[in-house]
């Protein structure tokens, strides 16, 4: 009662933070800056946290704990993902039935990329996403798609996300309408509260990282992309960005949105773009 009590209580803080993005603008109020709310979101986290290194919240709960940070580095020697990677990198290279690869789909041949994703496709008007882009990859091949929340998901993107290790997010905004108002849409649902506890996506991860609810060490938003996928003790296996995504929405008792719906590809449009310039750490592991 007294962890969700300090959450509940500080929900002045959210507002008084997504405020802060508000005040750094200095164009019109109805003009949509992402390059201004990036800016007060990472300098938000970095005077929250002063002695947490830029590059280390992407670390999630790690960077907010020395005695945990410390426990996680040990577990980097023989991290519980390592069988996601085999495995995603053994399906990477597999061919279709029609000889072709994922390697045919992908800018580089998918190596070093995940950086990029998720983009705006200007011609089709909406956000694609990683995951949204290697199930299309297989339909275009002949192959059934994926499950967004399943271990081949998973495995594929744990490899992709490794290859890119160390590189910067680098999320593109075109200048164009669409994309600025699905930006928006997203940053609108991450601080939206909803569900029967009236959380909101920022009532953890803005508010509260560091904190504990439940068994759970929450995670601060900035960088929280950059580690997926992870491997969660509590699922006992790895987790898609929509796996976290629908899991989140049923902690706070709100009804799932179906993966890679709209809404979820614009959050993670709007928390992959506030985190430009941290580097990709993914494959992650959570407690």
């Amino acid at each position: 009662m007294k962890q969700r009590a300090t959450i509940l209580l500080g929900s002045a803080f959210v507002a008084l933070a997504a405020l802060a993005f508000a005040a750094t603008r200095v164009v019109a109020a109805d003009k949509v800056d992402p390059v201004a709310d990036a800016k007060a979101f990472q300098n938000f986290f970095f005077q929250k946290f002063p002695n947490v290194k830029h590059e280390d919240f992407v670390n999630g709960p790690y960077s907010m704990n020395e005695d945990m940070k410390r426990q996680w580095q040990e577990k980097e020697e023989f991290p519980p993902y390592e069988f996601a990677l085999d495995a995603g990198k053994e399906m990477f290279s597999t061919p279709f039935k029609n000889g072709k690869t994922y390697a045919d789909c992908f800018p580089n041949g998918g190596i070093g990329i995940r950086q990029n994703y998720p983009y705006f496709d200007e011609k089709e008007g909406k956000v694609v996403t990683l995951e949204l882009a290697l199930n299309r990859c297989r339909e275009a091949n002949g192959e059934a798609p994926y499950s967004y929340v399943k271990d081949e998901m998973a495995s594929l993107t744990a490899y992709m996300a490794y290859t890119s290790r160390g590189k910067p997010m680098d999320i593109k905004i075109p200048d164009d309408q669409r994309a600025l108002a699905a930006y928006e849409n997203g940053k609108r649902y991450f601080y939206t509260r909803r569900g029967q506890m009236n959380f909101s996506c920022a009532s953890c991860h803005v508010q509260s990282p560091g904190e504990r609810i439940r068994a759970e060490t929450l995670a601060p938003a900035l960088g929280i992309l950059n580690a997926m996928p992870i491997y969660r003790s509590e699922w006992s296996g790895m987790g898609t960005t929509s796996r976290r995504f629908v899991t989140c929405n049923s902690q706070t008792r709100a009804v799932p949105l179906e993966p890679q719906s709209d809404e979820y590809r614009d959050v993670e449009y709007f928390l992959s773009y506030v985190a430009n310039g941290l580097p990709i750490s993914g494959p992650g592991a959570r407690p």
